[in-house]
C-alpha cells in the first residue's frame, strides 16, 4: 500500500524527487504518513481535498483486501 500511495503522490507533483511515504504498522492498524515538498501540497490534497480523498479511497480498497485498516496522513 506504501507503493501505491507513493506512485500515485509522484505522477501529480512537480517535484517527484522529494516525495517520500513512511508507513507505521500497529497490528493491523497502517498509518501512512506521506511528505512531499511545500509547493505541491495543493496539488496533492487537490480543489475541496477531492484527489486525497480519492487516494485515501483506494488505499482503504486495496487495505480491505488484507484485512487491515489505513490512515493516510499528509504531511
Amino acid at each position: 500500500m506504501k507503493e501505491i500511495v507513493e506512485v500515485i503522490a509522484k505522477s501529480l507533483v512537480d517535484r517527484p524527487d522529494d516525495v517520500t511515504v513512511e508507513e507505521i504498522a500497529d497490528g493491523d492498524q497502517i498509518t501512512l504518513k506521506l511528505h512531499v515538498a511545500a509547493d505541491d501540497m495543493g496539488k496533492v490534497i487537490g480543489r475541496q481535498g477531492r484527489i486525497a480523498k480519492a487516494m485515501r479511497t483506494v488505499v482503504k480498497a486495496a487495505a480491505t483486501r488484507e484485512s487491515k485498516k489505513v490512515t493516510v496522513e499528509i504531511i
